[in-house]
């Protein structure tokens, strides 16, 4: 009986022993907020006071913001616990959203970092660098103004667009939105180079170019001049057009591609292309070396036309010498004379066809040297035989038949 009396006396102090040590374990610890300031210029020391019922317990605060999360450790002050938070959150501006959790009572709240109103560089930003003259092609200004920090400044900043064009200066207030500020910058009916800059809170910019081009060319004019009119195939005739303008009257940027065509009686086409400076193009083409009549009209690729001129060449050489010598395998072709009977210039081109019982055996081109064009036909290449040979030359063409080589 007693030892049974014992053993509920001792399960009695079991039972309320662990009664009077659950309030202990349940016990809370009481943290409260100091700090009020919700808003502070970004790169403050920025600074969160706790008091607490307990210094023994250190809850971890737990921030976050568009850069990244961390965590913090307190410092126990005054009876309260002190968190501060890293230069690297601070100095960026945005919200940082904290955490306190401490047993059972979770504590939370936001830090606004706002932007210093201050300039300390400016990125910007301009294109595209040539732009059509006319008032409706533009050019985009965009200017980042950031602090010290690397952080964009307040919205509604005012910055200063400020460009310059021909005898005119032009200023523009344009004010930061989403990080930027912007201005549309919009052509004159005039070519020519604009300077633009930007300022914001007394911080300027470099200064910016944009090229303000000729829009496309018009229609224009051309015209041909040449030593004579002779078909001698050796002299230049040159093409040049009238200053090529817009419609606004500008000169069409230096090197312009322009194309002229040329057409001949045969209704072969010739080609020759010049770029213009100052608004003019100028080709060259050598003259024909047989009579002709030229048609010409110059392109701008897609865009304008000139209108159309037409040349007439003169024959230079109506008739030449054919001689054979050696065994008939020495061709002398000349003498080759021009409008004036002087010896034609070096490089008129002499052709001979060589047929044999009327098939073609093979085509020879020689070039004109002190106004005559020999041929010498090998007896390894051409036998011994009977041939028939066709000579041409500016046009002109000679026969000969049975003509035996040995």
């Amino acid at each position: 009986m007693q030892t049974k009396l014992t053993y509920l006396f001792l399960l009695g102090v079991i039972v309320l022993s662990s009664f009077a040590i659950i309030p202990l374990k349940n016990a809370s610890v009481d943290i409260k907020l100091q700090t009020t300031a919700t808003d502070y210029p970004v790169g403050t020391h920025v600074l969160l006071h706790f008091t607490t019922s307990n210094n023994t317990e250190k809850p971890l605060l737990y921030c976050s913001n568009s850069y990244g999360s961390t965590i913090i450790k307190p410092t126990i002050n005054n009876n309260g616990l002190d968190y501060v938070i890293p230069k690297t959150i601070t100095n960026k501006i945005g919200t940082i959203n904290w955490k306190l959790i401490a047993n059972t009572h979770t504590h939370m709240g936001k830090i606004n970092m706002l932007p210093k109103n201050e300039v300390a560089s400016m990125e910007t930003y301009i294109g595209p660098p040539s732009i059509e003259a006319g008032g409706t092609d533009y050019s985009m200004l965009v200017v980042i103004p950031t602090d010290s920090l690397d952080n964009p400044v307040p919205t509604n900043t005012l910055v200063t667009a400020k460009h310059q064009f021909l005898t005119s200066e032009e200023t523009q207030s344009i004010y930061t939105n989403n990080l930027i500020a912007y201005s549309n910058i919009y052509s004159k009916k005039e070519s020519g180079r604009m300077l633009v800059a930007s300022e914001c809170l007394g911080i300027n910019s470099k200064e910016f170019t944009i090229n303000v081009m000729a829009a496309i060319p018009t229609n224009f004019k051309i015209e041909a001049t040449r030593p004579h009119n002779y078909a001698d195939g050796n002299q230049i005739t040159t093409f040049t057009t009238s200053v090529i303008k817009d419609k606004h009257n500008n000169r069409v940027s230096d090197g312009t591609f322009v194309t002229f065509y040329i057409t001949n009686k045969n209704q072969d086409i010739l080609k020759t292309t010049g770029t213009t400076i100052e608004g003019i193009a100028t080709a060259k083409m050598i003259h024909p070396d047989y009579a002709d009549t030229w048609s010409i009209k110059a392109y701008i690729n897609g865009m304008a036309e000139s209108n159309s001129i037409s040349l007439n060449y003169l024959q230079v050489i109506h008739d030449f010498d054919v001689k054979f010598k050696a065994h008939n395998r020495t061709i002398t072709v000349g003498p080759l004379q021009s409008f004036m009977q002087q010896m034609i210039p070096d490089g008129l081109h002499v052709q001979l066809k060589i047929y044999k019982d009327n098939i073609l055996v093979e085509t020879l081109t020689k070039t004109s040297f002190n106004g005559y064009a020999t041929f010498k036909l090998k007896p390894a290449i051409y036998t011994h035989g009977t041939y028939s040979f066709t000579f041409e030359t500016a046009g002109i063409k000679k026969q000969f038949k049975t003509i035996s080589l040995w």
